[in-house]
């Protein structure tokens, strides 16, 4: 009678291991790189395909619970720097004024407002400017930042973050960045 509880036991203790690994099998997590920097959540196959998370996708994402949907949006944004006049994309370490112009476009959410920082290679990031847009805003604008004093103390790579914030959000959101390098005198 003892040898049948263990032969069942061993049947169910088998089943209950091959359809966990078979679960394994069929969803496994997987590394996501975007642009280059691997993000930690990563993403997952699920039967050959790929589900990734879509905040880190630089856009605006809207999630409606009661249809239980998911809208990405990803407006075009161009960044633009400017000494004075003149554009740049590099900058010797020093102190330098200069400002940002944002041209945005394909534009399908309402926003109230957007904000450009400047990210340092230590990871410290400082707001540049902020402004709301008004009502009248449309699917495509432009924004310019006041000049803005700023040290780059090291050489390295320095971000520019355009954000916006959906008009039923509190918090921004980053859509865009531009790459500025810093090199050493």
């Amino acid at each position: 009678m003892r040898w049948k509880r263990v032969a069942a036991l061993v049947l169910a203790l088998s089943l209950c291991s091959s359809s966990l690994i078979y679960a394994d099998a069929a969803v496994q997590k997987i590394r996501l790189i975007i642009n280059g920097q691997e993000i930690d959540d990563g993403g997952y196959m699920v039967d050959g395909r790929a589900y990734v998370p879509v905040r880190e996708l630089n856009g605006i994402i809207d999630y409606d619970d009661a249809t239980k949907r998911v809208a990405f949006t990803q407006p075009n944004v161009d960044l633009f720097l400017f000494k004075g006049d003149t554009p740049f994309g590099k900058v010797n370490v020093g102190k330098l004024k200069f400002n940002v112009f944002c041209q945005v476009d394909s534009l399908k959410v309402d926003i109230s407002s957007v904000k450009v920082t400047i990210k340092g290679p230590d990871g410290s990031e400082k707001s540049i400017q902020s402004q709301d847009i008004g009502k009248d805003q449309k699917d495509n604008f432009w924004f310019r930042t006041n000049d803005y004093s700023y040290d780059f103390k090291s050489a390295g790579k320095y971000t520019i973050n355009f954000y916006m914030k959906p008009s039923k959000s509190k918090d921004y959101v980053l859509v865009s960045e531009k790459v500025i390098n810093a090199i050493g005198n």
